[in-house]
């Protein structure tokens, strides 16, 4: 993998990691998700219209199609992601949300598609199990005296984060190819797709107008901060995909579980925050040694 690319992956999970601490904290739901795709149409629509003015004129149903997709899968993993955030820890459910999909992906290919596996990426299957075992709780699991609440809080927060990750994967495939295979620009890859996601996410704010307003006042600099840098996140992957391998890129995106639990578990005060630090980066070393077996 080239430097500026793996440079880039550095620098998106930083910034990965602190918007999803930010969606944590404002414990919203789909209207959040609206709020924060509204906000993103606006401030970045300068760069949106620069680079699309000649070029989206020319999409033809293949580009508007995968567009489409994408807006799609990224509207079901947002609302998953956040619930998963409202039922549970970040510090459980980031981990697993973004170490689930290179293992589910692994898992398929070599029970449906016959592909085998080295020593190295069976190490990694196992880092990813004991990443998520010590993430959840670890040895406390099979004690007692745990509170069932705290237990069924860490249950919800492994089911909410392998859903995610299973989104995870579906998304980032459907935007590499876009990026990768038809040329498309990620700037607009993501920002087009923004469209798409602010009309399927638009009849849960009208549901309930007032509500909505009112989530609206409480959240809205949660959601400003959102819709500055999580695009800025995502750009900057789809830029390293064009410079290195999907299955080089997209293990190398778990360092942002790193961030994720050392920066979220301190700012949220959440239980655990050593055994989940420590999980965190099996399930990222462990993804990296699938991608390498």
């Amino acid at each position: 993998m080239p430097l500026s690319a793996f440079g880039l992956i550095l620098l998106a999970g930083v910034i990965h990691a602190s918007w999803n601490i930010a969606a944590k904290k404002a414990n919203g739901d789909a209207r959040f998700a609206l709020q924060s795709g509204v906000f993103l149409m606006m401030v970045w629509a300068p760069l949106g219209i620069a680079v699309g003015w000649d070029v989206v004129p020319t999409w033809g149903w293949t580009e508007w199609g995968f567009v489409t997709a994408s807006g799609a899968l990224h509207v079901v993993y947002y609302v998953t992601l956040l619930r998963g955030y409202r039922k549970s820890d970040l510090t459980v459910v980031y981990p697993l949300a973004r170490g689930s999909g290179p293992l589910l992906s692994s898992l398929f290919a070599i029970l449906f598609l016959g592909e085998s596996i080295s020593l190295t990426g069976l190490a990694g299957i196992v880092g990813v199990v004991g990443g998520v075992f010590l993430v959840a709780g670890g040895p406390q699991l099979w004690r007692a005296t745990q509170d069932p609440a705290r237990r069924e809080r860490v249950h919800k927060g492994l089911r909410y984060g392998v859903l995610t990750g299973a989104f995870i994967a579906a998304y980032t495939v459907t935007d590499s190819y876009a990026v990768k295979v038809l040329a498309m620009s990620p700037i607009l890859v993501d920002y087009m797709g923004g469209f798409v996601r602010v009309v399927l996410l638009l009849p849960a704010a009208l549901r309930d107008r007032a509500e909505a307003a009112r989530l609206w006042r409480l959240q809205w600099k949660y959601a400003l901060l959102v819709a500055v840098i999580s695009p800025v996140s995502y750009v900057l992957v789809l830029y390293a995909v064009q410079q290195a391998p999907i299955s080089h890129v997209a293990p190398a995106r778990e360092v942002s579980m790193l961030f994720a639990a050392l920066i979220g578990g301190h700012l949220l005060r959440e239980g655990d925050r050593l055994l989940r630090l420590i999980g965190a980066a099996f399930i990222a070393a462990g993804v990296i040694a699938l991608a390498l077996g």
